[in-house]
């Protein structure tokens, strides 16, 4: 009976061991997936975003499957792209070099949202202003327009939500310098 019982708890503590270090490994491989997933969506959508407002991508409906909606109607940037009034209109903007800076974050396997501190930054813009607007926004703005503005550096508190198995920007608010 002293032996049975000695056989029974080592199996038992073996499988105690097992079964927490597969506990571990699977904790660790959601958290790296989520992880992976939020900064690919974070770093794709932040710079689709920039692109559209500097017209590059003139299609909105691309960042569709970075943000939810009412991300986009009260993000100010986009709407002032969309009535006509980006400081970018009079640009021809060819490229960007694009910088997200995400601050850490945890999430568990089973949560569905996190809210994740990023800092945006676009330190060189390629472009010129347009051909037949030089003149008119030269005179306007000065010599220093022929190059379009400086991209302000921001700093966003964005909170992100998994729908239908899919990580979406719900809404990004600056947090200030």
């Amino acid at each position: 009976m002293k032996y049975l019982r000695r056989g029974i708890w080592y199996i038992a503590g073996r499988l105690l061991v097992i079964c927490i270090v597969l506990g571990l490994m699977i904790t660790a491989f959601y958290y790296t997936m989520n992880l992976s997933n939020i900064q690919i969506v974070l770093k794709d959508g932040m710079a689709g975003r920039a692109k559209y407002v500097m017209g590059i991508d003139p299609q909105r409906s691309n960042l569709d499957k970075f943000f939810q909606p009412a991300c986009l109607d009260a993000d100010e940037l986009v709407l002032q792209t969309d009535s006509g009034e980006s400081p970018y209109n009079d640009y021809n903007v060819r490229g960007i070099d694009h910088r997200l800076e995400i601050g850490f974050f945890w999430i568990w396997p089973w949560e569905n949202s996190v809210r994740i501190v990023v800092s945006e930054r676009i330190p060189r813009i390629d472009g010129r202003v347009k051909g037949l607007k030089a003149d008119e926004v030269i005179a306007r703005q000065g010599e220093s327009a022929v190059y379009p503005p400086a991209w302000p550096e921001e700093k966003y508190r964005a909170q992100m939500i998994r729908e239908n198995g899919q990580w979406k920007i719900r809404s990004i608010l600056k947090t200030g310098q």
